[in-house]
């Protein structure tokens, strides 16, 4: 079971990634970049490293999900498949409680993560990409990995419908987290909203946090990092401006003349097996 959602692990989120990379920083335009968060584009290096991260990440993200399904086909948690006998309103509570609940977990452990001194020798890794791609994910350590895949075991405690949280854990939190990382904004949700957090609370959250600064360390709301900090946009702010791709828009930062000076990076070398292999010379 671990190797079979090892090999659908990997082939779901190396898409995501790769799609979203092919269509933002392969051949980007000049109308895409206006809503890149950081103007400058990574290395090839820089990339690689998030791949080969990412795919070690994979095998170690995908073992407590193997647990859980081993113990509910052994009886041994509450897990089900379907309906389960339960409404539809039932299974809609679920779902919104399984979606607040695991948002505050995440941002928890990702809070402590920059808090803790221990902690974040695990985090740190994930921090050595301040310009992030989409393959950035869950490029981090192993500790950090089975922490953040720890509620795929809640079904030992309650019941749970294995079909919403797979499909939270495989569609919902890894694709918002390609978002996140992509490193380029929307235009709405912009960086200014009120509740959501978008990818430009997460580029600051890489270019900016460390140990002892938890910059934006929230996924889906805001809320969290209110609560902790109160003023969560106050981090948004440097020398008294705005640095989020609208404000830089609105001020003429993102004009023709300044993507005509961006070093535009050929990422071709990601198709050479010679590239990869340097990686372990």
């Amino acid at each position: 079971m671990w190797l079979i959602l090892t090999f659908l692990g990997l082939t779901s989120c190396l898409s995501m990634s790769g799609l979203a990379f092919a269509k933002l920083y392969w051949n980007p335009s000049y109308e895409t970049w206006r809503f890149k968060s950081n103007p400058k584009f990574p290395k090839p290096e820089h990339v690689r490293t998030e791949v080969l991260l990412t795919i070690k990440c994979i095998s170690l993200s995908t073992m407590l999900p193997a647990l859980s399904l081993y113990l509910a086909a052994q009886g041994k948690s509450q897990a089900f498949c379907g309906w389960g006998g339960r409404s539809i309103w039932w299974h809609l509570g679920c779902l919104g409680a399984l979606l607040l609940g695991i948002d505050f977990f995440e941002w928890a452990y990702h809070y402590m993560g920059h808090q803790v001194p221990a902690m974040w020798k695990q985090h740190k890794s994930h921090h050595k990409f301040y310009n992030p791609t989409p393959f950035s994910v869950i490029a981090d350590e192993a500790v950090d990995q089975l922490m953040r895949t720890a509620p795929m075991l809640l079904s030992v405690i309650m019941p749970l419908n294995m079909d919403v949280l797979f499909g939270l854990f495989a569609v919902m939190f890894y694709a918002y987290g390609v978002y996140l990382h992509s490193g380029y904004e929307l235009a709405w949700p912009d960086a200014h909203h009120p509740i959501i957090n978008t990818s430009f609370q997460h580029y600051l959250h890489h270019a900016e946090g460390a140990v002892g600064k938890p910059r934006h360390t929230g996924f889906f709301i805001k809320l969290w990092d209110q609560l902790a900090d109160g003023d969560s946009t106050a981090h948004m702010f440097q020398m008294g401006k705005c640095t989020c791709s609208k404000c830089s828009r609105e001020r003429g930062e993102r004009s023709v003349e300044a993507w005509k000076k961006v070093e535009r990076v050929d990422y071709s070398c990601l198709l050479s097996p010679k590239f990869w292999l340097q990686a372990f010379a």
